[in-house]
């Protein structure tokens, strides 16, 4: 059996970091929630499925297999966390004049397309609450049999006065949330019981429902987790990741369902990623109104993989700082980092075995992990990827076999840069702004204004190569 590495994690069950013992030597079991597909991912939320490859990537890189499984939510998930208020994907279906299956195929298309871009390693299952309905009934049923559920006219609830440990998670006083301030209590019998299966309205005229035991409708947006988690890994299983939000009532009332259901612990290590917080400190959020996707980066001149360096730039348990300032900071970092790659490939390094290294090199290899596998430290392992290519005493070979092992971590996709890369890195705003325009008139038909902006752009000293993938700009 391969020797693995040693990992700390902060585990969010205990608030302390723990020497991670996984409950088999030979795979990984981890679960990641994923999104609700009732609009596009903003980059906040981008930066939870970053992390949670990071996660992966440095399990792997300890020397794990690691079998990842991700949900999405495509029914469910109610606009108030309180179970009340209308299924966030048939509003966007009625405010847009759609179906709920047309709006989740879409927005699940577009987020598989965002999370490659940011070089987000596909998960082995993907699972979608709609295909798994008879496993959500089932696990009810089990609720149900052992006494934790009561019926109301709107549902059924999952009591959680009937679950002692309720709140661990998330350190909840209970006592203080029933003492608080008024919320709708609607048939509940305490404020934190929470929904798993909601009766359709007659007045919805609903897309996505069910018939069940209990009546016709659709899962509670916590049930499919559990379900489905448990489907695929198992009624235990090692890492379940999600952000900070997650904490207090989603993970909070999975682990109720969950253990409730099967008596066994649920999960052993709870990973949660922190909010990406504008300069004013407000995080980012479509409630808000202040959501920025992938979209709007590449159009200011922001590749995927120069956020996902910002990313990587902050220790996931921090709040990642979001402005223009900042962004521009990692743009030019990592165009410094492509042009440092390229300038060590025009050495013609070899890739050389890594037990093969020099006395330095091992150093700055025992140094990086130390620092990864100190709970996912990766800022620290970008500042001694830095001091690696500045350190003259080392060749080039063993630098940049050095920095394509550091990059398994990273997922900046160091060995595929040429020469080629660094023509799109400093493209100014201005003429990617044109540029946009231009294939927004082409995309259109009017090739009179395209054509127009194609010669504005060549006087700028930039071409258009229109190809079989699409318009590329390159300076002339």
């Amino acid at each position: 059996m391969d020797k693995k590495e040693k990992i700390n994690l902060f585990n969010t069950l205990g608030r302390e970091l723990q020497v991670f013992t996984p409950i088999s030597d030979n795979q990984i079991g981890m679960y990641t929630c994923g999104p609700t597909v009732y609009g596009r991912a903003h980059i906040g939320n981008l930066r939870a499925y970053t992390f949670a490859d990071v996660a992966r990537r440095i399990f792997e890189y300890a020397g794990y297999n690691v079998k990842q499984v991700m949900n999405i939510t495509d029914v469910g998930h109610l606009t108030s966390n309180a179970d009340e208020g209308e299924d966030k994907l048939q509003k966007a279906a009625r405010e847009t004049h759609q179906t709920a299956w047309e709006i989740s195929k879409k927005w699940t298309t577009q987020f598989l397309k965002d999370v490659e871009e940011l070089n987000i390693q596909p998960v082995h299952v993907i699972c979608k609450a709609t295909d798994h309905i008879p496993e959500q009934i089932n696990l009810i049923k089990r609720l149900e049999k052992k006494g934790y559920t009561y019926l109301t006219s709107d549902g059924v609830y999952f009591d959680t006065s009937k679950f002692p440990t309720y709140g661990d998670l998330a350190k909840l006083d209970i006592k203080g949330l029933q003492a608080g301030k008024r919320i709708e209590m609607g048939e509940k019998k305490s404020k934190t019981d929470f929904a798993l299966w909601k009766f359709s309205k007659p007045e919805e005229n609903r897309d996505m429902e069910w018939d069940s035991p209990w009546g016709r409708g659709f899962p509670g947006w916590h049930i499919e987790c559990s379900a489905m988690s448990m489907k695929y890994l198992g009624e235990t299983f090692d890492v379940h990741t999600g952000g900070i939000d997650h904490i207090p009532i989603h993970h909070t009332n999975e682990i109720a369902q969950s253990e409730a259901a099967t008596g066994k612990k649920f999960v052993n290590y709870w990973l949660h990623s922190e909010f990406l917080v504008m300069n004013d400190k407000e995080k980012m959020s479509k409630s808000l109104g202040n959501i920025i996707n992938l979209d709007t980066l590449k159009s200011n001149g922001i590749s995927p993989l120069a956020y996902r360096y910002l990313c990587l730039n902050t220790h996931y348990r921090k709040p990642l700082s979001y402005g223009s300032e900042i962004l521009n900071s990692a743009k030019t970092t990592y165009s410094n980092l492509i042009k440092k790659v390229i300038k060590l490939k025009k050495e013609n390094p070899k890739i050389i075995s890594l037990n093969k290294l020099s006395d330095p090199s091992k150093e700055y290899l025992n140094n990086f992990k130390k620092v990864v596998f100190n709970d996912l430290n990766t800022p620290q392992a970008l500042g001694i990827m830095w001091d690696l290519i500045k350190e003259n005493s080392i060749n080039s070979s063993e630098k940049y076999s050095l920095l394509l092992d550091f990059d398994k971590v990273f997922g900046l996709k160091l060995s595929e840069i040429s020469s080629n890369n660094q023509s799109n890195i400093d493209i100014p705003k201005n003429i990617l702004e044109l540029f946009n325009q231009r294939n927004h008139f082409r995309l259109n038909k009017d090739w009179a204004k395209s054509d127009e902006l194609r010669e504005q752009l060549k006087k700028e000293g930039y071409q258009i190569l229109d190809t079989k993938d699409g318009a590329k700009l390159e300076k002339i």
